[in-house]
């Protein structure tokens, strides 16, 4: 997946690569975020060709990366494991894009394939963007459904409901689509987009807006939260998911890695609270990988870390430190159930747990093949 918003700003999905354009680019040229190209919709009518189907498509995803991990925590909330199987990428891509070499003979099991291009390509032959994740692969076809972050999760809320599990929360309700949407669009400009802007700046005025933007949506979003446990209403809803994937990168890699460093979320009494209560809530920490996402982010990015050298911190025990937020109310899942413990094939390894990963240290993924070259895909993360 290209980051989102750095465009086809990385290799070509063919295995060749453009010596302007790769990971050395980060840093060095505008950033902008690409929509996604492939925007079909999954639904309950089928009315885009692709039917709501237990076992028919399959959910491709980099743990790394923020976008694919609201698909991963929306999907255990809702308790569509069953329904929709889950692939997981190597965090590290080459320049033929996400690469399926955390799994026996570098193949994903389901699909097949080696590299997720395989499944855009089989959609759509030489398209002009990058291979993000997530994305949602047809099983008996393998092509590309969507790669529409923005709709995918909403989807799964409101099209999916005939396979939620029961006691599944409504995470997008009816009476507050309104304001959940105003807030996900503030928190979308400012702060998941915000980082990237920030990180990937070419120049100070540019950097300096970012920033600028970034932390003044984070002290009204620290404000909002001061006396209310969520963001909308008094359940966890989408805008929830979506702030979380941002809070919890950012003392990690955003806060060094993207020079967002005003504050740490640590050092926010609000934000870190309310990350920790998220955290600690069944569906959100146990789908969060520090190992992957560090070694995406220092690893992948050599426009602006081209050492690779990948920081040992920051302690990372805090996430499992009381949070208090329980005293401002709240029903988490509203009148349903927290979902039942992560199926064995996707627990996060002990490497990339707070619990064992105290100081970031942990065995690094998987080698790059040797004949792959430095230089990988623009991902969307």
């Amino acid at each position: 997946m290209p980051h989102p918003g750095t465009g086809n700003n990385g290799g070509t999905t063919d295995g060749t690569s453009d010596p302007t354009e790769g990971n050395v680019a980060y840093g060095r040229k505008p950033f902008k975020r690409s929509k996604s190209h492939f925007a079909d919709r999954i639904t309950a009518d089928g009315r885009d060709g692709w039917p709501v189907e237990a076992g028919r498509y399959r959910l491709v995803v980099s743990r790394a990366c923020p976008w694919a991990s609201r698909a991963v925590i929306s999907r255990r909330l809702l308790g569509l494991e069953d329904a929709l199987s889950l692939a997981i990428t190597d965090p590290i891509q080459d320049d033929r894009s996400w690469r399926f070499t955390l799994d026996p003979g570098g193949r994903d099991p389901v699909l097949g394939i080696r590299f997720l291009s395989e499944a855009y390509d089989a959609r759509e032959k030489d398209y002009p963007g990058g291979v993000s994740v997530p994305a949602v692969v047809d099983v008996p076809s393998g092509q590309l459904v969507t790669n529409d972050f923005q709709q995918l999760t909403l989807d799964f809320a409101t099209e999916w409901t005939a396979l939620h599990r029961p006691g599944a929360p409504d995470l997008y309700p009816e009476p507050l689509r309104e304001e959940i949407d105003i807030v996900m669009a503030g928190v979308y400009r400012d702060v998941n987009n915000g980082v990237y802007r920030a990180g990937f700046a070419t120049g100070q005025s540019e950097y300096d807006a970012a920033f600028r933007d970034l932390f003044r949506r984070l002290d009204l979003l620290s404000e909002r939260l001061r006396d209310r446990r969520y963001l909308v209403g008094d359940t966890l809803t989408e805008a929830d998911i979506r702030l979380f994937t941002t809070l919890v990168r950012f003392d990690a890699v955003y806060h060094g890695h993207f020079k967002c460093n005003r504050f740490k979320l640590a050092e926010d009494p609000v934000l870190w609270a309310y990350a920790k209560d998220l955290f600690q809530t069944p569906g959100f920490g146990d789908t969060v990988d520090f190992h992957h996402i560090k070694h995406h982010y220092y690893r992948v990015h050599t426009g602006i870390n081209p050492t690779g050298i990948v920081p040992a911190g920051p302690d990372l025990s805090g996430w499992l430190t009381p949070h208090h937020r329980e005293e401002l109310g709240g029903r988490p899942f509203g009148d349903g159930t927290p979902p039942g413990p992560v199926p064995p094939a996707e627990e996060v390894p002990p490497s990339g747990r707070p619990e064992h990963l105290l100081t970031g240290s942990g065995p690094a993924p998987a080698p790059r093949p040797p004949e792959t070259g430095p230089g990988a895909p623009a991902v969307r993360s």
